[in-house]
């Protein structure tokens, strides 16, 4: 993992220990950490999953608005990742078949599921403005947050 990650993930793991903090203020803090720290995240998110309606809901967000507040699971990057329950990284969102556009801008993205206990409960979805924005050091950063985020629902 390249030094800033270790760095950013340093700032997100003491965010995440503010017990006085609600877990939406910890998620929300993390995404600003997140979209301030690194370059090319553009758009941060997490998107939460309501298993009985196959669902995600919007969670806290740093970046433009957006009109996907719920995603069917299977529906686009975040929909199939709830699914497959596997990190889905794309280097060109316009390539991908099953895609929602969010914005005109929004050029890759990568969506990691967050697991607490074996469950996805959710995943965290960064979008950039430049093809090829990410890659395996963004999936193991993002993997490594999100076993830390996963504590907080314990």
């Amino acid at each position: 993992m390249k030094q800033n990650y270790q760095t950013v993930l340093l700032k997100c793991k003491e965010v995440l220990e503010q017990a006085e903090l609600t877990i939406e203020q910890r998620l929300y803090a993390i995404c600003s950490i997140l979209h301030q720290e690194l370059e090319n995240y553009n758009w941060v998110g997490f998107y939460m999953a309501n298993h009985s309606t196959r669902t995600l809901h919007l969670g806290p967000y740093v970046g433009a608005s957006t009109d996907h507040v719920e995603i069917p699971f299977g529906k686009g990057i975040c929909g199939q990742v709830a699914v497959s329950n596997q990190t889905f990284l794309v280097e060109d969102v316009t390539a991908q078949d099953n895609y929602i556009a969010c914005s005109i801008t929004v050029k890759s993205e990568i969506v990691v599921p967050l697991f607490v206990d074996g469950v996805n409960i959710g995943q965290i979805d960064i979008d950039s403005h430049v093809l090829n924005a990410f890659s395996e050091d963004d999936n193991v950063f993002l993997t490594e947050l999100n076993l830390e985020v996963a504590k907080i629902f314990k």
